[in-house]
């Protein structure tokens, strides 16, 4: 028995690490003076390599534990990894932003690592409860992070509307997890699939339990139409949990959506895959066509990231491993993206994030040329240009869809990637070949921001160029999917 427990203790480790050093941050940080706060910044750093070793240590582990509740299987591992990752170059890319605005350093790195706790139950999840207590352990942290600005009224209100909405899309998930379970008597995912797969679930109930679910999931990954609140968040939010915000609860969104989808769901793909279809194609082109005519680049980022939501839609619809694997691949590749670009814009920004429109940016080319270069390669791998990794990822999505007979949806898909080409230019385009709005110093950076820029777009080329690793480890991943 006690071994049993032991075991099934060792498969939560991960999780229980991180809670112990956002703990321990958050003791310390009232006893240490404020010039000793950025400690708080190492020692999250520490539990984050600390989480990673025990959630290597995983491999192998695969099964079903407490009672059922919690999977351990690559899937999970990769995407823990992958959180484990954002993480860290959010902390990293944080620190002199935290500085500059004056934040409250052991609150903010505390709070992400409970993020990740949030993240890591979602995905190891095998019952619908379990990923709702994920989910909410992740949306109280973002509710607080998005407003750890207090006397600022675009951090407030970007918090409130968060939680607002957060809050109503919360109720339908759980409403359909109700349903879900008022139709088979259960609520683990994998009984869930064998009482349907049976014929002894009121399929009626199944079909609006599957419609509320992707309400509820789709509100956190900011598909169309639920993705209203994604702009004036990211706008009003601190930048570096902009960053967070647009990849972290992303991955962890499509990772529970596959997971119930295609574990709990799979004998409904019929139903559901026109909703996904339909989905997919608007979340693409509303997010493409609104960022052509942002002039903040936050929104734009936001409009953005809806529509790469878009694109991993894509890859759900074709419900095989192919298509996995290209959602494990694309969102790996898109957080050293996205967290790289929105690192940059935090610090042209400077203090307050004046400067977060797109003029903003003229003559960075000529104050700047490095900084400017590596926005401009991690603008161009969001675009999908050849020999980067944003590239590869659409390429591995469209493959996917291709087998998968889905040449229409392939077809709209390459046209948004084409029309995302503009204003991704646009902002590259206003850096080189704009003069400057003012006679302000070049952006200084520390050692903290530089290593994650430079980490970007080391990984944004390399998994461009040379994709075969990261595509082969995510296909190693989905091989024992539960």
């Amino acid at each position: 028995m006690q071994g049993s427990l032991a075991l099934e203790i060792q498969q939560i480790l991960p999780e229980i690490s991180l809670s112990i050093f956002g703990i321990a941050i958050i003791l310390l940080d009232t006893f240490l003076v404020k010039s000793k706060r950025h400690v708080a910044t190492g020692i999250a750093l520490v539990g984050i390599a600390v989480t990673a070793v025990f959630t290597l240590g995983l491999v192998g582990e695969d099964g079903s534990f407490f009672s059922g509740m919690i999977v351990v299987d690559d899937f999970s591992i990769f995407f823990r990894i992958t959180f484990l990752i954002i993480g860290a170059l959010t902390i990293l890319a944080s620190s002199s932003y935290i500085a500059r605005e004056n934040l409250a350093v052991g609150e903010f790195q505390a709070l992400v690592l409970f993020a990740i706790v949030g993240m890591n139950l979602m995905v190891a999840s095998n019952e619908l409860i379990m990923i709702f207590l994920g989910l909410e352990t992740l949306s109280i942290s973002s509710y607080i992070l998005l407003g750890i600005k207090r006397a600022d009224p675009k951090s407030n209100e970007s918090a409130l509307k968060y939680f607002l909405l957060g809050s109503f899309s919360s109720a339908f998930l759980l409403y359909g997890i109700a349903l879900a379970y008022g139709a088979t008597r259960t609520t683990n995912l994998e009984l869930i699939g064998r009482e349907i797969a049976a014929g002894s679930a009121s399929m009626a109930l199944i079909y609006v339990a599957v419609g509320l679910l992707f309400v509820g999931i789709g509100f956190k990954v900011a598909v169309v139409p639920f993705h209203v609140w994604t702009p004036d968040v990211y706008e009003g939010a601190p930048t570096p949990i902009t960053a967070f915000m647009s990849v972290g609860p992303k991955a962890a969104g499509f990772a529970i959506l596959i997971r119930v989808l295609m574990v709990a769901f799979p004998a409904t793909y019929g139903k559901w895959l026109g909703l996904v279809w339909l989905s997919a194609v608007l979340t693409m082109t509303v997010g493409n066509c609104v960022a052509i005519v942002q002039s903040n680049i936050k929104r734009m980022l936001a409009y953005s990231s809806i529509a790469h939501a878009g694109y991993i839609l894509v890859a759900v619809t074709t419900r095989n491993q192919e298509g996995v694997a290209a959602i494990l691949f694309y969102t790996l590749v898109y957080a050293l993206m996205n967290i790289g670009a929105f690192t940059i814009v935090a610090l042209v920004g400077r203090r307050g994030d004046q400067k977060s429109h797109i003029d903003d940016f003229a003559g960075l080319g000529f104050k700047q040329p490095g900084l400017a270069a590596a926005l401009s390669i991690l603008l161009l791998s969001l675009a999908g240009i050849p020999l980067t990794a944003g590239f590869a990822g659409k390429f591995f999505i469209f493959r996917a869809a291709l087998e998968s007979q889905f040449v229409w949806l392939t077809i709209i898909g390459v046209i948004n990637s084409a029309i995302s080409v503009y204003y991704y230019l646009h902002v590259i385009v206003v850096m080189y070949m704009k003069e400057p709005t003012d006679d302000e110093l070049p952006v200084a950076m520390t050692p903290s921001t530089l290593s994650v820029i430079a980490l970007s777009v080391f990984g944004v080329l390399q998994f461009g160029m040379f994709p075969d690793l990261l595509i082969n480890f995510a296909r190693n991943s989905i091989l024992g999917f539960r």
